[in-house]
Protein backbone atom coordinates (compact mmCIF):
# COMPACT_ATOMS: atom_id res chain seq x y z
CA UNK A 1 0.00 0.00 0.00
CA UNK A 2 1.25 3.46 -0.87
CA UNK A 3 0.92 5.25 2.43
CA UNK A 4 1.11 8.89 1.36
CA UNK A 5 -1.30 9.42 -1.49
CA UNK A 6 -1.21 12.64 -3.47
CA UNK A 7 -4.78 12.83 -4.73
CA UNK A 8 -7.02 15.44 -6.24
CA UNK A 9 -9.07 15.27 -3.05
CA UNK A 10 -6.14 16.07 -0.76
CA UNK A 11 -5.10 18.85 -3.09
CA UNK A 12 -8.57 20.34 -3.06
CA UNK A 13 -8.59 20.10 0.71
CA UNK A 14 -5.34 22.04 0.80
CA UNK A 15 -7.16 25.08 -0.66
CA UNK A 16 -4.01 26.58 -2.05
CA UNK A 17 -5.31 27.30 -5.51
CA UNK A 18 -2.41 29.45 -6.66
CA UNK A 19 -2.20 29.65 -10.46
CA UNK A 20 0.76 31.34 -12.07
CA UNK A 21 0.29 32.69 -15.57
CA UNK A 22 2.98 33.16 -18.14
CA UNK A 23 2.24 36.86 -18.24
CA UNK A 24 2.36 37.75 -14.58
CA UNK A 25 4.81 35.47 -12.78
CA UNK A 26 6.42 38.23 -10.75
CA UNK A 27 3.12 39.77 -9.71
CA UNK A 28 1.91 36.40 -8.46
CA UNK A 29 5.15 35.56 -6.72
CA UNK A 30 5.08 38.66 -4.58
CA UNK A 31 1.53 38.07 -3.42
CA UNK A 32 0.09 35.54 -1.04
CA UNK A 33 -2.00 32.79 -2.66
CA UNK A 34 -5.66 33.74 -2.90
CA UNK A 35 -7.67 31.31 -0.79
CA UNK A 36 -11.31 30.85 0.06
CA UNK A 37 -10.38 29.98 3.61
CA UNK A 38 -7.71 32.05 5.30
CA UNK A 39 -4.41 30.43 6.19
CA UNK A 40 -4.89 31.64 9.74
CA UNK A 41 -7.88 29.34 10.19
CA UNK A 42 -6.40 26.38 8.31
CA UNK A 43 -3.22 26.25 10.33
CA UNK A 44 -5.02 26.44 13.68
CA UNK A 45 -6.15 22.85 13.18
CA UNK A 46 -3.32 20.31 12.98
CA UNK A 47 -5.76 17.98 11.28
CA UNK A 48 -5.35 20.10 8.12
CA UNK A 49 -1.58 19.90 8.01
CA UNK A 50 -1.23 16.67 6.08
CA UNK A 51 -3.55 17.88 3.33
CA UNK A 52 -1.69 21.18 3.19
CA UNK A 53 1.60 19.31 2.87
CA UNK A 54 0.10 17.06 0.20
CA UNK A 55 -0.29 20.06 -2.08
CA UNK A 56 3.48 20.53 -2.01
CA UNK A 57 4.11 16.94 -3.00
CA UNK A 58 1.29 17.16 -5.51
CA UNK A 59 3.26 19.91 -7.23
CA UNK A 60 5.73 17.22 -8.32
CA UNK A 61 3.12 14.72 -9.47
CA UNK A 62 0.15 16.55 -10.97
CA UNK A 63 -0.60 19.44 -13.30
CA UNK A 64 -3.88 20.81 -12.05
CA UNK A 65 -6.50 21.03 -9.34
CA UNK A 66 -8.71 18.22 -10.69
CA UNK A 67 -8.26 14.76 -12.18
CA UNK A 68 -6.66 14.31 -15.57
CA UNK A 69 -4.74 17.60 -15.24
CA UNK A 70 -7.88 19.73 -15.32
CA UNK A 71 -7.90 23.30 -13.99
CA UNK A 72 -4.18 23.53 -14.63
CA UNK A 73 -1.71 25.34 -12.41
CA UNK A 74 0.19 26.85 -15.36
CA UNK A 75 -1.59 28.97 -17.94
CA UNK A 76 -1.15 28.78 -21.72
CA UNK A 77 -0.06 25.13 -21.78
CA UNK A 78 -1.88 21.81 -21.54
CA UNK A 79 -2.10 20.63 -17.93
CA UNK A 80 -0.60 17.24 -18.74
CA UNK A 81 2.38 18.85 -20.43
CA UNK A 82 2.96 21.14 -17.45
CA UNK A 83 3.86 18.42 -14.93
CA UNK A 84 7.08 19.09 -13.00
CA UNK A 85 8.69 15.75 -13.85
CA UNK A 86 7.48 15.67 -17.47
CA UNK A 87 8.98 19.10 -18.09
CA UNK A 88 12.16 18.09 -16.28
CA UNK A 89 12.39 15.05 -18.55
CA UNK A 90 12.05 17.33 -21.57
CA UNK A 91 14.83 19.63 -20.38
CA UNK A 92 17.17 16.98 -19.00
CA UNK A 93 16.70 14.00 -21.33
CA UNK A 94 15.25 15.04 -24.69
CA UNK A 95 18.05 17.60 -25.03
CA UNK A 96 20.60 14.74 -24.93
CA UNK A 97 21.60 11.47 -26.56
CA UNK A 98 19.15 9.50 -24.40
CA UNK A 99 15.90 10.43 -26.15
CA UNK A 100 14.17 12.06 -29.06
CA UNK A 101 10.50 12.95 -29.34
CA UNK A 102 8.74 12.73 -32.68
CA UNK A 103 5.89 15.07 -31.89
CA UNK A 104 5.61 18.48 -33.49
CA UNK A 105 3.68 19.95 -30.57
CA UNK A 106 4.46 23.66 -30.61
CA UNK A 107 8.15 24.23 -29.95
CA UNK A 108 8.80 20.79 -28.44
CA UNK A 109 10.95 19.81 -31.42
CA UNK A 110 13.46 22.55 -30.51
CA UNK A 111 14.87 20.67 -27.51
CA UNK A 112 16.66 17.76 -29.13
CA UNK A 113 17.82 20.04 -31.94
CA UNK A 114 19.13 22.45 -29.30
CA UNK A 115 17.58 25.48 -31.00
CA UNK A 116 15.20 26.64 -28.23
CA UNK A 117 14.45 30.34 -27.75
CA UNK A 118 13.09 32.51 -24.89
CA UNK A 119 9.64 32.12 -26.46
CA UNK A 120 9.63 28.32 -26.06
CA UNK A 121 6.43 27.50 -24.18
CA UNK A 122 7.80 24.33 -22.58
CA UNK A 123 10.87 26.11 -21.27
CA UNK A 124 8.60 28.82 -19.89
CA UNK A 125 6.29 26.25 -18.32
CA UNK A 126 9.24 24.62 -16.52
CA UNK A 127 10.29 27.99 -15.13
CA UNK A 128 6.80 28.83 -13.91
CA UNK A 129 6.22 25.30 -12.59
CA UNK A 130 9.28 25.65 -10.39
CA UNK A 131 8.09 28.98 -9.04
CA UNK A 132 4.62 27.57 -8.49
CA UNK A 133 6.18 24.89 -6.29
CA UNK A 134 8.21 27.52 -4.47
CA UNK A 135 5.07 29.58 -3.83
CA UNK A 136 3.28 26.56 -2.33
CA UNK A 137 6.28 25.83 -0.11
CA UNK A 138 6.64 29.46 0.96
CA UNK A 139 3.03 29.51 2.13
CA UNK A 140 3.48 26.36 4.22
CA UNK A 141 6.78 27.52 5.73
CA UNK A 142 5.41 30.98 6.54
CA UNK A 143 2.57 29.44 8.53
CA UNK A 144 4.63 26.86 10.42
CA UNK A 145 7.32 28.99 12.02
CA UNK A 146 7.97 28.25 15.68
CA UNK A 147 6.08 31.43 16.53
CA UNK A 148 3.05 30.50 14.42
CA UNK A 149 2.97 26.96 15.75
CA UNK A 150 2.99 28.32 19.29
CA UNK A 151 0.26 30.86 18.49
CA UNK A 152 -1.88 28.11 16.99
CA UNK A 153 -1.51 25.86 20.01
CA UNK A 154 0.34 23.08 18.18
CA UNK A 155 2.12 21.07 20.88
CA UNK A 156 3.39 17.65 21.91
CA UNK A 157 3.64 15.01 19.20
CA UNK A 158 1.77 17.27 16.81
CA UNK A 159 4.46 19.92 17.24
CA UNK A 160 7.21 17.44 16.42
CA UNK A 161 5.30 16.26 13.35
CA UNK A 162 4.64 19.84 12.23
CA UNK A 163 8.35 20.64 12.42
CA UNK A 164 9.16 17.55 10.36
CA UNK A 165 6.56 18.64 7.79
CA UNK A 166 8.12 22.12 7.71
CA UNK A 167 11.46 20.48 6.98
CA UNK A 168 9.87 18.58 4.09
CA UNK A 169 8.57 21.88 2.71
CA UNK A 170 12.06 23.38 3.00
CA UNK A 171 13.50 20.44 1.10
CA UNK A 172 10.93 20.73 -1.68
CA UNK A 173 11.61 24.45 -2.00
CA UNK A 174 15.36 23.82 -2.03
CA UNK A 175 14.89 21.16 -4.69
CA UNK A 176 12.95 23.59 -6.88
CA UNK A 177 15.70 26.20 -6.45
CA UNK A 178 18.28 23.51 -7.23
CA UNK A 179 16.57 22.90 -10.55
CA UNK A 180 16.37 26.63 -11.20
CA UNK A 181 20.09 27.17 -10.58
CA UNK A 182 20.89 24.11 -12.70
CA UNK A 183 18.63 25.03 -15.62
CA UNK A 184 18.67 28.84 -15.58
CA UNK A 185 21.61 30.05 -13.49
CA UNK A 186 20.84 33.53 -12.13
CA UNK A 187 17.16 33.69 -11.24
CA UNK A 188 14.70 35.80 -9.22
CA UNK A 189 14.57 34.89 -5.55
CA UNK A 190 11.45 34.73 -3.41
CA UNK A 191 10.88 33.19 -0.01
CA UNK A 192 8.20 33.36 2.68
CA UNK A 193 9.15 36.96 3.47
CA UNK A 194 8.85 38.27 -0.12
CA UNK A 195 5.54 40.14 -0.16
CA UNK A 196 4.95 43.46 -1.89
CA UNK A 197 8.37 43.75 -3.53
CA UNK A 198 9.66 42.90 -6.98
CA UNK A 199 12.04 39.92 -6.68
CA UNK A 200 15.76 40.54 -7.06
CA UNK A 201 17.87 38.33 -9.31
CA UNK A 202 20.18 36.08 -7.32
CA UNK A 203 23.55 35.00 -8.70
CA UNK A 204 23.99 31.31 -9.32
CA UNK A 205 26.78 30.97 -6.76
CA UNK A 206 24.66 32.72 -4.11
CA UNK A 207 21.73 30.46 -4.88
CA UNK A 208 24.03 27.45 -4.51
CA UNK A 209 24.80 28.57 -0.95
CA UNK A 210 21.12 29.16 -0.22
CA UNK A 211 20.15 25.68 -1.43
CA UNK A 212 22.99 24.14 0.55
CA UNK A 213 21.95 25.90 3.75
CA UNK A 214 18.26 25.12 3.27
CA UNK A 215 19.00 21.43 2.79
CA UNK A 216 21.11 21.38 5.94
CA UNK A 217 18.31 23.10 7.86
CA UNK A 218 15.83 20.59 6.51
CA UNK A 219 18.10 17.67 7.35
CA UNK A 220 18.15 18.68 11.01
CA UNK A 221 14.38 18.24 11.39
CA UNK A 222 13.58 15.60 8.77
CA UNK A 223 12.83 12.13 10.06
CA UNK A 224 15.56 9.51 10.12
CA UNK A 225 16.06 7.43 6.97
CA UNK A 226 13.13 5.09 6.27
CA UNK A 227 11.18 6.40 9.27
CA UNK A 228 8.71 8.56 7.35
CA UNK A 229 5.71 7.38 5.38
CA UNK A 230 6.43 6.03 1.92
CA UNK A 231 6.39 8.89 -0.57
CA UNK A 232 7.59 11.45 1.96
CA UNK A 233 11.06 12.83 2.52
CA UNK A 234 13.61 11.94 5.17
CA UNK A 235 17.23 12.75 6.00
CA UNK A 236 18.56 10.40 3.31
CA UNK A 237 16.82 12.47 0.63
CA UNK A 238 18.56 15.60 1.94
CA UNK A 239 21.93 13.83 1.86
CA UNK A 240 21.20 12.65 -1.70
CA UNK A 241 20.39 16.11 -3.03
CA UNK A 242 23.34 17.63 -1.17
CA UNK A 243 25.61 15.08 -2.84
CA UNK A 244 24.17 15.98 -6.24
CA UNK A 245 24.58 19.70 -5.52
CA UNK A 246 28.20 19.26 -4.43
CA UNK A 247 29.01 17.01 -7.41
CA UNK A 248 28.13 19.90 -9.71
CA UNK A 249 29.64 22.66 -7.57
CA UNK A 250 32.42 23.41 -10.08
CA UNK A 251 29.73 24.25 -12.66
CA UNK A 252 27.58 26.23 -10.26
CA UNK A 253 30.14 28.27 -8.30
CA UNK A 254 33.59 27.32 -9.57
CA UNK A 255 34.64 25.24 -6.56
CA UNK A 256 35.30 21.51 -6.14
CA UNK A 257 33.28 19.91 -3.34
CA UNK A 258 34.04 16.26 -3.96
CA UNK A 259 34.88 15.48 -0.35
CA UNK A 260 31.39 16.70 0.57
CA UNK A 261 29.92 14.46 -2.14
CA UNK A 262 31.60 11.46 -0.57
CA UNK A 263 30.60 12.43 2.97
CA UNK A 264 26.92 12.67 2.05
CA UNK A 265 27.00 9.51 -0.07
CA UNK A 266 28.49 7.62 2.87
CA UNK A 267 25.66 8.84 5.11
CA UNK A 268 23.11 7.35 2.71
CA UNK A 269 25.04 4.11 2.21
CA UNK A 270 25.44 3.65 5.97
CA UNK A 271 21.71 4.18 6.52
CA UNK A 272 20.90 0.64 5.46
CA UNK A 273 19.89 0.95 1.81
CA UNK A 274 20.74 -1.86 -0.60
CA UNK A 275 20.32 -2.61 -4.30
CA UNK A 276 17.11 -4.22 -5.45
CA UNK A 277 18.22 -7.52 -7.05
CA UNK A 278 16.25 -7.11 -10.28
CA UNK A 279 16.92 -3.89 -12.22
CA UNK A 280 13.76 -3.99 -14.32
CA UNK A 281 11.54 -4.25 -11.25
CA UNK A 282 12.67 -0.77 -10.17
CA UNK A 283 10.39 0.64 -12.85
CA UNK A 284 7.29 -1.55 -12.55
CA UNK A 285 3.84 -0.73 -11.16
CA UNK A 286 4.62 -2.22 -7.74
CA UNK A 287 8.04 -0.63 -7.37
CA UNK A 288 7.00 0.76 -3.98
CA UNK A 289 6.98 -2.74 -2.52
CA UNK A 290 10.13 -4.35 -1.07
CA UNK A 291 12.38 -1.75 -2.66
CA UNK A 292 15.42 -1.25 -0.40
CA UNK A 293 17.09 0.92 -3.05
CA UNK A 294 14.50 3.67 -3.13
CA UNK A 295 15.26 6.90 -1.28
CA UNK A 296 12.49 9.13 -2.62
CA UNK A 297 9.99 8.71 -5.44
CA UNK A 298 7.09 10.69 -6.85
CA UNK A 299 4.04 8.57 -6.02
CA UNK A 300 1.34 7.49 -8.46
CA UNK A 301 -1.53 5.09 -7.79
CA UNK A 302 -3.40 4.89 -11.12
CA UNK A 303 -6.68 5.97 -9.53
CA UNK A 304 -6.49 9.28 -7.74
CA UNK A 305 -3.28 10.55 -9.36
CA UNK A 306 -4.56 10.69 -12.92
CA UNK A 307 -2.21 12.71 -15.08
CA UNK A 308 -0.72 12.70 -18.56
CA UNK A 309 2.64 13.48 -17.01
CA UNK A 310 4.79 11.38 -14.71
CA UNK A 311 5.07 7.71 -15.53
CA UNK A 312 1.86 7.76 -17.58
CA UNK A 313 3.78 9.89 -20.05
CA UNK A 314 6.97 7.82 -19.84
CA UNK A 315 5.07 4.58 -20.54
CA UNK A 316 2.59 5.70 -23.21
CA UNK A 317 4.90 8.05 -25.13
CA UNK A 318 7.55 5.33 -25.53
CA UNK A 319 5.13 2.89 -27.24
CA UNK A 320 4.62 2.93 -31.00
CA UNK A 321 5.23 1.04 -34.22
CA UNK A 322 4.86 -2.73 -33.74
CA UNK A 323 5.04 -2.51 -29.96
CA UNK A 324 2.10 -4.03 -28.07
CA UNK A 325 0.65 -1.67 -25.50
CA UNK A 326 -0.69 -4.60 -23.47
CA UNK A 327 2.90 -5.69 -22.81
CA UNK A 328 3.28 -2.42 -20.90
CA UNK A 329 -0.04 -2.66 -19.06
CA UNK A 330 -1.74 0.20 -20.91
CA UNK A 331 -4.41 0.69 -23.54
CA UNK A 332 -2.32 2.32 -26.25
CA UNK A 333 0.85 4.08 -27.26
CA UNK A 334 1.46 7.71 -28.11
CA UNK A 335 4.32 7.08 -30.54
CA UNK A 336 6.77 9.74 -29.44
CA UNK A 337 9.86 8.81 -27.43
CA UNK A 338 12.76 6.81 -28.89
CA UNK A 339 16.51 6.94 -28.48
CA UNK A 340 19.67 7.54 -30.50
CA UNK A 341 22.32 5.14 -31.72
CA UNK A 342 24.85 6.92 -29.52
CA UNK A 343 22.89 5.70 -26.51
CA UNK A 344 22.18 2.23 -27.89
CA UNK A 345 25.86 1.61 -28.55
CA UNK A 346 26.81 2.18 -24.90
CA UNK A 347 25.45 -1.22 -23.86
CA UNK A 348 26.98 -4.68 -23.97
CA UNK A 349 24.73 -7.35 -25.45
CA UNK A 350 23.99 -8.90 -22.04
CA UNK A 351 23.36 -5.65 -20.18
CA UNK A 352 19.79 -5.88 -18.90
CA UNK A 353 19.55 -2.10 -18.64
CA UNK A 354 19.74 -1.73 -22.41
CA UNK A 355 16.36 -3.05 -23.50
CA UNK A 356 15.31 -1.91 -26.96
CA UNK A 357 12.44 -2.64 -29.32
CA UNK A 358 13.98 -3.00 -32.78
CA UNK A 359 11.23 -4.68 -34.82
CA UNK A 360 10.19 -2.18 -37.48
CA UNK A 361 12.64 0.38 -36.13
CA UNK A 362 15.86 1.65 -37.69
CA UNK A 363 18.96 2.47 -35.69
CA UNK A 364 19.54 5.59 -37.76
CA UNK A 365 17.26 8.59 -37.35
CA UNK A 366 16.63 10.23 -40.70
CA UNK A 367 13.37 11.85 -39.69
CA UNK A 368 12.86 12.96 -36.09
CA UNK A 369 9.08 13.03 -36.61
CA UNK A 370 8.92 9.36 -37.68
CA UNK A 371 8.55 7.05 -34.67
CA UNK A 372 10.12 4.19 -36.63
CA UNK A 373 13.38 6.11 -36.93
CA UNK A 374 15.41 5.22 -33.85
CA UNK A 375 15.11 2.23 -31.52
CA UNK A 376 12.38 2.34 -28.90
CA UNK A 377 13.70 2.17 -25.34
CA UNK A 378 11.98 -0.04 -22.78
CA UNK A 379 12.18 1.10 -19.16
CA UNK A 380 8.95 2.03 -17.37
CA UNK A 381 5.93 -0.29 -17.40
CA UNK A 382 2.46 -0.36 -15.86
CA UNK A 383 3.02 -4.05 -15.13
CA UNK A 384 3.53 -5.59 -11.69
CA UNK A 385 6.24 -8.05 -10.70
CA UNK A 386 3.81 -10.97 -11.03
CA UNK A 387 3.03 -9.99 -14.64
CA UNK A 388 -0.40 -8.51 -13.96
CA UNK A 389 -1.33 -5.10 -15.29
CA UNK A 390 -1.66 -1.99 -13.18
CA UNK A 391 -4.99 -1.03 -11.69
CA UNK A 392 -5.90 1.30 -14.58
CA UNK A 393 -5.25 0.70 -18.26
CA UNK A 394 -4.57 4.36 -19.01
CA UNK A 395 -3.30 6.00 -15.82
CA UNK A 396 -0.01 4.41 -14.79
CA UNK A 397 0.65 3.59 -11.13
CA UNK A 398 4.41 3.15 -11.37
CA UNK A 399 6.25 5.50 -9.01
CA UNK A 400 8.97 7.72 -10.46
CA UNK A 401 12.28 7.48 -8.56
CA UNK A 402 14.10 10.78 -8.03
CA UNK A 403 16.82 9.49 -5.68
CA UNK A 404 18.01 5.90 -5.36
CA UNK A 405 21.06 4.08 -4.08
CA UNK A 406 22.54 3.35 -7.52
CA UNK A 407 22.99 7.08 -8.11
CA UNK A 408 24.67 7.38 -4.70
CA UNK A 409 27.14 4.62 -5.65
CA UNK A 410 27.98 6.36 -8.91
CA UNK A 411 28.37 9.77 -7.29
CA UNK A 412 30.73 8.26 -4.72
CA UNK A 413 32.80 6.69 -7.50
CA UNK A 414 32.98 9.88 -9.54
CA UNK A 415 33.87 12.06 -6.57
CA UNK A 416 36.60 9.58 -5.64
CA UNK A 417 38.08 9.79 -9.15
CA UNK A 418 37.93 13.57 -8.91
CA UNK A 419 40.10 13.57 -5.79
CA UNK A 420 37.48 13.72 -3.07
CA UNK A 421 39.30 11.27 -0.82
CA UNK A 422 37.11 8.20 -1.17
CA UNK A 423 38.41 4.64 -1.37
CA UNK A 424 39.07 3.56 -4.96
CA UNK A 425 38.55 -0.14 -4.25
CA UNK A 426 35.21 0.67 -2.63
CA UNK A 427 34.24 2.83 -5.59
CA UNK A 428 35.08 0.00 -7.99
CA UNK A 429 33.03 -2.44 -5.91
CA UNK A 430 30.02 -0.13 -6.03
CA UNK A 431 30.19 0.18 -9.82
CA UNK A 432 30.66 -3.56 -10.28
CA UNK A 433 27.69 -4.23 -8.02
CA UNK A 434 25.54 -2.29 -10.48
CA UNK A 435 27.07 -4.06 -13.47
CA UNK A 436 26.67 -7.48 -11.87
CA UNK A 437 22.99 -6.83 -11.28
CA UNK A 438 22.64 -5.75 -14.90
CA UNK A 439 24.48 -8.80 -16.28
CA UNK A 440 27.28 -6.64 -17.67
CA UNK A 441 30.97 -7.56 -17.50
CA UNK A 442 33.01 -6.79 -14.41
CA UNK A 443 35.62 -4.06 -14.80
CA UNK A 444 39.04 -3.75 -13.16
CA UNK A 445 39.60 0.01 -13.23
CA UNK A 446 37.61 3.20 -13.34
CA UNK A 447 37.91 6.33 -15.46
CA UNK A 448 35.79 9.45 -15.51
CA UNK A 449 34.62 8.79 -19.07
CA UNK A 450 33.53 5.31 -18.04
CA UNK A 451 31.56 6.76 -15.11
CA UNK A 452 29.76 9.17 -17.44
CA UNK A 453 28.70 6.28 -19.67
CA UNK A 454 27.80 4.10 -16.70
CA UNK A 455 25.58 6.86 -15.32
CA UNK A 456 23.75 6.92 -18.63
CA UNK A 457 23.34 3.14 -18.66
CA UNK A 458 22.16 2.95 -15.05
CA UNK A 459 20.16 6.20 -14.76
CA UNK A 460 18.80 6.52 -18.28
CA UNK A 461 15.56 8.50 -18.50
CA UNK A 462 15.86 9.45 -14.81
CA UNK A 463 16.42 13.13 -15.60
CA UNK A 464 20.13 13.48 -14.85
CA UNK A 465 21.75 13.27 -18.29
CA UNK A 466 21.98 16.94 -19.34
CA UNK A 467 23.50 17.92 -15.99
CA UNK A 468 25.99 15.05 -16.27
CA UNK A 469 27.07 16.01 -19.77
CA UNK A 470 27.57 19.64 -18.75
CA UNK A 471 29.71 18.59 -15.77
CA UNK A 472 31.93 16.61 -18.17
CA UNK A 473 32.11 19.40 -20.74
CA UNK A 474 30.26 17.38 -23.40
CA UNK A 475 26.78 18.88 -23.62
CA UNK A 476 27.46 21.68 -26.10
CA UNK A 477 30.99 20.93 -27.32
CA UNK A 478 32.27 18.82 -30.20
CA UNK A 479 33.86 16.44 -27.66
CA UNK A 480 30.76 14.26 -27.87
CA UNK A 481 28.18 14.24 -30.63
CA UNK A 482 24.89 12.40 -31.07
CA UNK A 483 22.32 12.33 -33.87
CA UNK A 484 20.59 15.66 -34.44
CA UNK A 485 22.55 17.51 -31.79
CA UNK A 486 22.69 21.07 -33.09
CA UNK A 487 19.98 20.24 -35.67
CA UNK A 488 22.43 18.28 -37.81
CA UNK A 489 21.81 14.60 -38.54
CA UNK A 490 25.32 13.50 -37.57
CA UNK A 491 25.44 15.97 -34.70
CA UNK A 492 27.45 19.14 -34.26
CA UNK A 493 28.58 21.43 -31.48
CA UNK A 494 26.41 24.30 -30.34
CA UNK A 495 27.33 27.57 -28.59
CA UNK A 496 28.32 27.16 -24.96
CA UNK A 497 25.57 29.51 -23.79
CA UNK A 498 23.13 26.64 -24.32
CA UNK A 499 24.40 25.09 -21.11
CA UNK A 500 21.68 27.31 -19.63
CA UNK A 501 18.10 27.87 -20.72
CA UNK A 502 16.66 31.36 -21.22
CA UNK A 503 14.59 33.24 -18.69
CA UNK A 504 11.10 33.68 -20.21
CA UNK A 505 10.61 36.96 -22.05
CA UNK A 506 7.44 37.57 -20.07
CA UNK A 507 9.33 37.71 -16.80
CA UNK A 508 11.88 40.10 -18.22
CA UNK A 509 9.08 42.44 -19.23
CA UNK A 510 7.45 42.60 -15.80
CA UNK A 511 10.59 42.48 -13.66
CA UNK A 512 13.18 45.23 -14.39
CA UNK A 513 15.62 43.56 -11.98
CA UNK A 514 16.21 40.62 -14.32
CA UNK A 515 19.00 40.24 -16.88
CA UNK A 516 18.65 37.60 -19.60
CA UNK A 517 21.19 34.79 -19.83
CA UNK A 518 23.91 35.45 -22.43
CA UNK A 519 23.12 34.39 -25.98
CA UNK A 520 19.36 34.84 -25.72
CA UNK A 521 19.04 38.61 -26.16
Amino acid sequence: MKNFRITKNTITAAILGLTLTVTSCVEDLRQEPITEVTAASLYKDFGNYKNLLAKLYGGLALGGQSGGDGNGDIADIDGGASIYTRLLYTMQVITTDEAVNGWNDGSLHEFHKMIWTPANEFNNAMYYRLYTEIAYCNEFIKNTTDEKLNQNGISGDNLNEAKAMRAEAKFLRAQAYYHLLDLYGNVPFVDETTIGTVPQQMKRAELFTYVENQLKEAEAELKAPKMNEYGRLDKAAAWSLLARLYLNAKVYNGTERNADVIANCEKVINAGYSLKPDYASLFLADNHIANPENIFSVVYDGQKTQTNGGTTYLVHAAIGGTMKAADFGVNGGWGGLRTTKAFVQKFEANDKRGRFHTDGQTLEINDLANFNDGYAFIKYKNIKSDGSAGIHENWVETDLPLYRLADIYLMYAEATLRGGGGNMATALNYVNALRTRAGASIISNLTLDFILDERSRELSWEMTRRTDLIRFGKFTSSAYLWPWKGNVKEGTSVPEYRNLFPIPNNDLVVNPNLVQNPGYN
